[in-house]
């Protein structure tokens, strides 16, 4: 599968990118400045400048490719990121149409999850306040996509766990639909190794088009 992954050096991008080229995928790794020094050096790796933001260039790297992973993450300088992340991913939609390519796998967020008091996560009182404006953004993301991307683009959108670090590469966790997985301790949690694998894995299988899946232990 040729796969291109924007936000490829991330916390969570890069462990995406090794899952997949691990795999055997051909990878190409788009980050804003073309550099991925921490990336593996490889034939099949291939590394360039995109601004997500310009449609254009979106259809010019995208076409090819099988899927496009998107692990892009709104501005965190202060402002108000919904408007901005909404409008990059009306950008890279619009540039996968002009491409020609059908797969999208959505990075999201963990604060529209549905709790068990029937509130998403995002709404509940002990919210983290660090999070909670990025997490609103987030769910306008996945809003947006429900609402107004049709039946010619198949995305899925994937949430992780309440909480999301660097970790180890199990292959053990559970997926869920929208609500917010807990374990029997009463955490919610998953390492950014497992949560690639799960992500992977859907790009491979194409189980979950057109709607929201989560991961965790």
């Amino acid at each position: 599968m040729k796969i291109l992954l924007i936000g490829a050096t991330g916390m969570i991008g890069s462990r995406i990118t090794a899952e997949a080229f691990g795999r055997g995928h051909e990878v190409t790794a788009a980050t804003r400045s073309g550099r991925a020094d921490a990336l593996p050096e490889h034939q099949a790796l291939t590394v360039l400048a995109l601004d997500a933001t310009e449609p254009g260039k979106v259809a010019q790297a995208a076409a090819g490719h099988d899927a496009v992973i998107s692990a892009v993450s709104p501005p965190r300088d202060g402002s108000d990121p919904a408007a901005p992340l909404l409008a990059t991913y009306k950008s890279l939609v619009e540039g996968l149409r002009t491409a020609g390519v059908h797969r999208l796998l959505v990075v999201g967020g963990a604060g529209s999850l549905k709790t068990a008091s029937g509130q998403d996560r995002v709404d509940t009182p002990d919210f983290p306040a660090i999070y909670k404006a990025e997490s609103l953004a987030q769910r306008e993301v996945l809003r947006w996509l429900r609402a107004e991307v049709g039946d010619d683009l198949d995305w899925t959108y994937v949430s992780p766990a309440d909480e999301i670090a660097p970790g180890e590469r199990t292959g053990t966790f559970r997926l869920g639909g929208d609500d917010l997985l807990i374990a029997e301790d009463g955490t919610s949690f998953i390492s950014a190794e497992d949560y690639a694998v799960a992500l992977v894995d859907e790009a491979e299988k194409g189980t979950a088009i057109r709607r929201r899946i989560t991961a965790a232990y």
